[in-house]
């Protein structure tokens, strides 16, 4: 199932649980697509208030269920350089997320038959409404409930990742042992936090490879 081009920490055979995260691994996103967006909304230099490394602090609110969707749209607007309405943001809001390729989709399905799988997101209302309604046009589904074991989505569970506790909440709840679990992601810092309680990781660095690189 795994192929060899894992990086040489990667402990393959003692591989038990893989958790995976949603975007920049299963779906494709791309920040600067929602770089433009808030910019045609009169928010110049947006990347220094969200980005894949760091956002302020209403951002991680948001995605740990602390402020409505509301709120956060609230919040927004009153950087806005023109009026703007609900549904404006929330376009804006989803611009990033883009294609999910159906080829990773029948992959999730091969390595729930070998693997224990979960999915760790960073996420939010909007993004969920807008992900769970694409994928339901585009490949009949509502949700990827079927696709895990468990799916845990930060504003769900009020936790989000880099935070230690996160990783603890799918070890303890599932009764995973650390070192028989893989976690992949596109962010290094949330890599850097797993690999703190002994977790095995795999950064996918999104400009080079996908997923389906990963497994055979």
């Amino acid at each position: 199932m795994f192929e060899s081009n894992f990086h040489t920490n990667i402990n393959k055979g003692q591989v038990k649980n893989i958790i995976f995260d949603l975007g920049g691994v299963i779906l494709n996103i791309d920040y600067s697509i929602l770089i433009k967006a808030f910019s045609n909304l009169g928010i110049q230099n947006f990347e220094e208030h969200y980005s894949k490394a760091k956002q302020e602090s209403f951002f991680d609110q948001y995605e740990k269920g602390q402020i409505s969707s509301q709120d956060f749209r609230d919040i927004i607007k009153k950087s806005c350089a023109k009026e703007t309405s609900d549904s404006e943001i929330d376009f804006a809001w989803n611009a990033m997320l883009l294609d999910l390729p159906s080829e990773r989709l029948n992959l999730l399905k091969q390595v729930k038959n070998t693997h224990r799988t979960f999915l760790l997101s960073n996420t939010n209302d909007i993004h969920i409404q807008f992900f769970n309604s694409y994928i339901q046009t585009k490949f009949g589904i509502n949700d990827l409930e079927n696709y895990f074991e468990k799916v845990y989505l930060s504003y769900q569970v009020n936790l989000r990742k880099p935070e230690i506790s996160i990783f603890e909440l799918v070890l303890n709840e599932n009764k995973l042992i650390a070192e028989e679990t893989l976690f992949i992601d596109d962010s290094p810092q949330h890599i850097e936090a797993a690999k703190k309680l002994g977790i095995q990781t795999y950064w996918l660095d999104v400009k080079t490879e996908s997923i389906l690189d990963i497994f055979i």
